[in-house]
């Protein structure tokens, strides 16, 4: 990067954490520093809902996702409107009659401290391995493409992150979130509209958007029914509702956004105004991938995204295979881009394909994929620790093709991101450690100040947790798929819970808590024999259908054991 772009990087995030100190320091109450004091509008709560699910791995990894396999993860979505719907009616009405700062309180009055306080350390289990990796995943990246060495990176953005919300806690959360949302929209348009730009003088966007609709890139939704398939309509309507109920009605990540609304209105329209933009959103996410992707067919691309992984692999063992694999890919590439260009004329003269001429451009497309999957497949056999290189493939192209400045900003929104994600999980993890462990279980009787003090040393403790974590971490092969698939693996089980209090009413504390373990050691069973390959392996599913079964398992043995237990 050129210095007026590391001025840009630099200014953004030095204003954004100034700000956000500056204007949460005297947050000396449990109410300004676990609620806000009630002050934020239904814009504000809404946007504050966008930017924690929008982590930096939204902007690294789904543009490379739709780069490999299209706009298809957009199903992933689909059952959010409904979740939100459904949060609105039946959960943030409980939530605001009892005066809760967390949602696990409403457990124990609806069944006992038993079942509040482990449904408290599933979610700082689960939102403590996903914060590590918020912080740990975008460093990777990052670091590589700076320069900067991976541990400095992750100290960067963890230390940033911590010392705003040990300020000013859940206050600070919201108010920097509104200038991190600013910095993201500004960035995501700005990158869209270069490559439209680019994609206008190389033959036009509609005829550029064909020719990914020859590779079924431009295919919205899967209509099979599949449960091995992630990524299907069946999966992201049912699946994805679960997991979204899940993470926005249980998640304190979550709750902690909308309880800080003024009323249960203004909290319902931040919902809502999330239900409405979250999936546009991720559309022009999706999209740039798509059109990156258009972009490379008609402008070299680098034969691997991550160079460092490349390099790495380019020893003497491998040096002549790999080579030769790279040849190979230069001569599908030369003719992948005659194919394209000839395609594109053809659209341009004719308006379409005929069926030989789409033919030969997608055999000419899966000729060039298939000699790059051979260049990772060796690459991997060289380095076993090396992934896939799809987290590299958007930020490649901004260093590549987006002017001096612009590239600052497009820096600046994953740092902006990572850390509007970050932050809002270490909030709500010190938060529930405060009020359902540490105050509920170990000091019930002691003064306000006392608990804001506590709530402070839980932040710097979770903070710190999340950048050791953070500094110890692997890699996996997707960043965007490793936090849904941590979150599938305890969200389903802490849904059923709350699900029963609301839905069984004469289900009792002891069945759902027990329903709850039997169910949680289910759940691991059906990930990890398959993951790992253990003697005794079960059925492959897609990790969205967790979040089903878990909450319909917890559900069906609290009924069963209910009637035991009395």
């Amino acid at each position: 990067m050129s210095w007026v772009d590391w001025i840009v990087l630099m200014c953004t995030l030095a204003f954004i954490v100034g700000y956000g100190i500056y204007r949460t320091r005297r947050s000396n109450s449990m109410e300004a520093y676990l609620r806000g004091n009630n002050e934020n509008r239904w814009w504000e709560i809404g946007l504050s809902v966008m930017a924690t699910q929008a982590s930096a791995i939204t902007f690294l990894s789904t543009p490379g996702q739709a780069y490999e396999d299209g706009m298809r993860f957009l199903q992933f979505y689909f059952g959010l409107p409904l979740a939100m719907i459904l949060v609105a009616v039946f959960f943030i009405p409980v939530f605001y009659k009892l005066r809760v700062y967390t949602a696990y309180e409403f457990l124990e009055d609806r069944f006992d401290v038993k079942t509040r306080s482990l449904t408290a350390i599933l979610f700082l289990v689960q939102r403590g391995l996903a914060a590590g990796i918020t912080i740990y995943a975008p460093s990777i990246i990052i670091s590589q493409l700076i320069g900067w060495p991976l541990n400095t990176t992750i100290l960067f953005i963890g230390v940033l992150v911590t010392m705003y919300v040990l300020t000013g806690g859940t206050r600070a959360v919201s108010v920097t979130h509104k200038q991190q949302m600013a910095v993201i929209f500004l960035g995501l348009f700005t990158a869209l509209g270069f490559l439209l730009w680019h994609l206008h003088h190389a033959g036009g966007v509609l005829n550029s958007l064909k020719v990914a609709g020859v590779t079924g890139r431009m295919q919205l939704i899967d209509w099979k029914w599949d449960p091995q398939n992630r990524y299907t309509i069946w999966s992201g309507l049912i699946g994805g509702l679960f997991l979204q109920l899940s993470y926005f009605g249980c998640d304190q990540s979550q709750v902690g956004r909308y309880l800080g609304g003024r009323d249960v209105k203004e909290s319902r329209l931040g919902l809502m105004f999330n239900g409405l933009m979250k999936i546009p959103m991720q559309f022009l996410i999706l999209l740039t991938g798509v059109m990156v992707w258009v972009f490379y067919l008609t402008h070299t691309p680098p034969v691997w995204f991550d160079q460092q992984a490349y390099t790495q692999a380019n020893t003497p063992a491998y040096a002549a295979e790999l080579q030769e694999s790279a040849e190979l890919w230069n001569t599908s590439y030369i003719k992948q881009q005659q194919e394209v260009r000839k395609a594109i004329s053809i659209i341009q003269e004719n308006g379409d394909l005929e069926a030989g001429q789409r033919s030969a451009l997608k055999e000419s497309i899966e000729a060039q994929e298939s000699a790059r999957d051979q260049v990772g497949s060796l690459i991997r056999t060289a380095d076993p620790d090396a992934g896939d290189d799809h987290d590299y493939i958007f930020m490649t192209f901004v260093l590549q093709v987006l002017p001096i400045g612009l590239i600052g900003l497009l820096f600046a929104v994953i740092f902006s991101a990572s850390m509007s994600s970050t932050s809002s999980e270490i909030n709500a993890l010190a938060g529930t450690f405060a009020v359902d462990i540490y105050k509920r279980l170990l000091k019930r009787d002691a003064e306000d100040k006392h608990y804001v003090l506590a709530s402070r040393l839980f932040t710097l403790l979770f903070g710190a947790l999340a950048i050791t974590f953070a500094l110890v971490a692997s890699l996996f092969d997707n960043l965007i798929e490793a936090v849904n698939i941590i979150g599938s693996l305890f969200y389903g089980t802490i849904l059923g819970i709350f699900l029963t209090a609301f839905l069984l009413k004469r289900v009792k504390g002891h069945a759902v808590f027990t329903a709850a373990l039997i169910t949680q050691c289910i759940i691991f069973y059906l990930d990890f024999s398959v993951r790992y390959s253990w003697p005794l392996p079960s059925a492959e599913i897609g990790y969205l259908w967790y979040n089903v079964i878990a909450t319909g398992l917890v559900m069906v043995f609290s009924a069963i054991l209910n009637r035991f237990f009395r």
